[in-house]
């Protein structure tokens, strides 16, 4: 869980030298553990909207591990990832379209996600769209 993570402001600096931006700054680095060992149980949806979010390493029979696994020991309850690369365009609108139908729809999560995945229709290859995948 060491191996997956975000990197935030500051993170490309202490990832290169070592050592945050600012002594009293965060290094902007936040791993799977450290996300794990949050309290998110209050947490209704994460969506991780960047290429391959869904992904991680697979430990014998434990399952993978990576930011999938931090987000639900936490305790969010669901997820939005992607499982490979997905094109920018389609991601903006695939998210766009998602929050429209979650917040102004008044559905709930799944319904949303499954309403989203309508682009079916608009963008024909599925490579475009299909990617991303909601985790209970």
């Amino acid at each position: 869980m060491i191996r997956s993570g975000l990197i935030l402001a500051g993170g490309n600096y202490a990832w290169q030298t070592g050592k945050p931006l600012k002594p009293d700054m965060d290094d902007g680095i936040l791993t799977a553990y450290e996300i794990s060992q949050m309290n998110l149980a209050n947490t209704e949806l994460v969506v991780l909207s960047a290429c391959e979010t869904g992904l991680g390493d697979i430990e014998g029979n434990e399952g993978v591990y990576g930011l999938q696994r931090a987000f639900k020991i936490a305790g969010a309850k669901y997820l939005v990832m992607s499982l490979w690369q997905v094109p920018d365009q389609e991601t903006s609108v695939f998210m766009t379209t998602f929050y429209k139908h979650w917040l102004e729809g008044k559905t709930t999560i799944p319904d949303a996600f499954r309403t989203t995945q309508e682009m079916r229709e608009r963008f024909i290859n599925p490579y475009q769209w299909a990617g991303f995948v909601l985790v209970e």
